[in-house]
């Protein structure tokens, strides 16, 4: 089994280096394929409403075995249940789907700004924890000025901010700016899913030379860079070749030639004006 190692989130809880993406990971296949990461060394799951896998995630860690103080479930507020009061009643209800007494780290899935509420939202959030319903809150899609928004109304900065992270987008001064407050940058889709990344010549090249896959490779700078990427796969053996990422380093020449392939976002979740509900 894989040791994936931990850092201190702003709040004092140990925050993963690496975790699990569960999208569309549903049914009992589902379950399966996260137990399987459990079972490899995983001890983040992330999930969220609108995965529509929760119960599955609950399960899986039911099922695991493993004592639940050592598993880090994440899950996240949809648009549609934003508000103070609609924030604990959507908490209270994916603490019911997951079958768990918390949810270790809650984030706000978009900020989705025409509706103007994610600040209300966040002090429900902030009440849940103060409840025990959640340890550890945070936020996903947010730019620098709504996090400053959040901070100077609340007082409370997140513990995590969820964003859109790869080689083609490396998010230079986001990444400054949560490190300048304490937040922990995290990835979703951190090898650019649906997209050339992996075939990029530099990315093959530099994978050969440390003696890894273009998949590692990738994941390993997420790592270098501070963040928590989470990468999603359902097969056991990409999963355990996803997380064995922690017994090399890349020097900062490679970390930074490969920052370099930036382009930009590559779906056009743009947090001022893309929304989910």
């Amino acid at each position: 089994m894989l040791t994936i190692p931990t850092v201190t989130l702003n709040d004092g809880i140990r925050f993963p280096e690496l975790g699990l993406g569960t999208y569309n990971l549903r049914g009992d296949e589902g379950v399966a394929a996260i137990v399987a990461a459990i079972d490899s060394g995983y001890r983040l799951l992330d999930t969220a409403v609108n995965y529509q896998n929760e119960t599955e995630v609950g399960e899986a860690v039911r099922r695991s075995g493993i004592d639940r103080d050592e598993l880090l479930v994440t899950s996240k507020i949809p648009g549609r249940e934003h508000g103070y009061d609609e924030a604990i009643t959507s908490i209270r209800g994916s603490l019911e789907r997951l079958g768990l007494d918390r949810i270790d780290l809650q984030l706000i899935h978009w900020p989705n700004p025409s509706v103007g509420k994610w600040v209300d939202t966040w002090r429900g959030m902030i009440e849940a924890r103060d409840q025990g319903l959640v340890r550890s809150i945070g936020v996903s899609n947010f730019t620098e000025d709504m996090i400053t928004r959040l901070e100077g109304e609340t007082g409370v900065v997140p513990a995590v901010n969820q964003v859109e992270l790869h080689p083609y987008f490396p998010q230079a001064a986001l990444r400054a700016f949560h490190a300048a407050h304490g937040i922990r940058t995290e990835s979703w889709s951190p090898l650019a899913r649906r997209s050339e990344l992996l075939n990029e010549p530099l990315i093959a090249d530099l994978a050969e030379t440390y003696g890894v896959t273009p998949t590692q490779l990738v994941l390993r700078w997420h790592v270098e860079l501070g963040t928590t990427p989470i990468p999603k796969s359902a097969d056991p053996d990409r999963q355990r070749e996803n997380a064995d990422v922690f017994d090399f380093s890349l020097t900062h020449d490679h970390i930074t030639a490969i920052s370099r392939l930036e382009r930009g976002r590559l779906w056009g979740a743009d947090p001022l004006t893309h929304e989910e509900m």
